[in-house]
């Protein structure tokens, strides 16, 4: 969505945040993954704070799966790890569920 700013006559482009809500399979894959590779916690952070922002940012590499986890979508967090959710409704407004993380052998 953008919006013209009067003041300044340009266009803004404003997102809406959305909300995060994590599965406790998602923590627990979460912990048990940053404990075995605690260098991956900042590829984790950017990338839950870029989904909540933008879930489509070329950065994540944000793809629709297919099998099993047809519902669900992945994204990437960095070399070897990958966020699967899906998007929700939650309160009325739209959210990201997150239901694993780990390496790509780990989630799919």
């Amino acid at each position: 969505m953008s919006v013209r700013d009067p003041g300044t006559n340009t266009e803004k482009a404003y997102r809406l945040r959305r909300l995060l809500i994590s599965s406790k399979a998602f923590e627990r894959a979460a912990k048990r993954f940053l404990k075995k590779s605690p260098e991956s916690a900042d590829d984790l952070r950017v990338a839950l704070d870029c989904l909540t922002t933008d879930a489509f940012h070329p950065s994540l590499k944000t793809h629709k799966l297919k099998g099993k986890l047809k519902s669900s979508w992945a994204c990437s967090a960095g070399y070897d790890l990958r966020i699967v959710f899906s998007f929700v409704k939650h309160k009325g407004s739209e959210a990201i569920l997150l239901e694993a993380v780990g390496s790509h052998d780990e989630v799919y």
